[in-house]
């Protein structure tokens, strides 16, 4: 009975470790995922601020040529100052001109905002670039380190599936497959008993259970269903036995009765 329940939990063991190596496979494309969400969102910030650049460009452009088209106005208006015949003709003029003139430095006004904005999104586009490389390189790292723990994992794997197919092979069947139905519903299949307790569930174990535990059979757990073992390795050392006191040992001497008291 000793060598089954050594065997079922070592096979325990293993299958524990069997998911934890797969649940770590598992989490490693998650990493490159990461890697690579924060870089396609600076990728994004980069594109942005690119399209404003270009943004800028093409209103300076059209600015220009519209600041070109109202001076170009003022002048003509200017010119025909030289042959107005009536004080009405020249306020009508000169009230274009006015007009011609306010716009073209509106205009100017805009374009120098403009460039502004692109003063800024320039240090923008910039910032965001070299965080792109950065971030490139990063992926590249994270590709690499994820690859080379794959391969560690698998290994692990691959020893952890050798051992466990040499237990398995050992084990009586039916136990087997009674320990295997439990730790498929419940996660483990067997669980050690301690101070009468099981460490499954963490619910008492009747008293004579525990004393059949104690005897080294591999008994149930009424509450969870996993079985339970006892290792005489956990019980308490023994106390160390106390030297007898020999009587009266100890006592406080007695002092003498007086006289007449």
């Amino acid at each position: 009975m000793q060598a089954l329940v050594e065997n079922l939990v070592k096979l325990q063991s293993i299958d524990l470790d069997r998911a934890r190596l797969n649940r770590e496979l598992r989490a490693l494309p998650a990493e490159i995922a990461q890697s690579q969400s924060r870089l396609a969102a600076t990728e994004r910030q980069s594109a942005d601020a690119s399209a404003a650049l270009s943004r800028e460009d093409t209103l300076r452009t059209r600015l220009d040529r519209e600041i070109d088209g109202h001076r170009k106005k003022a002048a003509k208006f200017r010119a025909q100052l030289d042959s107005v015949t009536n004080t009405e003709q020249a306020s009508a003029i000169e009230h274009e001109i006015n007009f011609e003139t306010a716009e073209a430095d509106r205009l100017e006004n805009e374009e120098y905002t403009s460039l502004e904005r692109t003063e800024t999104q320039e240090a923008a586009l910039a910032q965001s670039r070299a965080q792109v490389e950065l971030l490139a390189a990063e992926l590249e790292g994270v590709r690499a380190r994820v690859a080379a723990h794959q391969q560690e994992l698998l290994a692990e794997l691959a020893a952890c599936d050798t051992a466990r197919d040499v237990l398995r092979s050992v084990l009586d069947p039916d136990w087997l497959a009674r320990f295997d139905r439990i730790a498929a519903s419940r996660g483990t299949g067997i669980a050690l008993a301690v101070n009468q307790q099981c460490t499954g569930c963490s619910m008492g174990v009747r008293p004579q259970t525990w004393n059949q535990l104690r005897e080294g059979e591999l008994l149930s757990c009424d509450s969870c269903s996993r079985l339970l073992y006892w290792d005489p390795a956990m019980q308490p050392a023994p106390k160390a036995p106390q030297p007898e006191v020999p009587a009266g040992t100890g006592r406080a001497p007695r002092k003498p009765r007086q006289a007449g008291a």
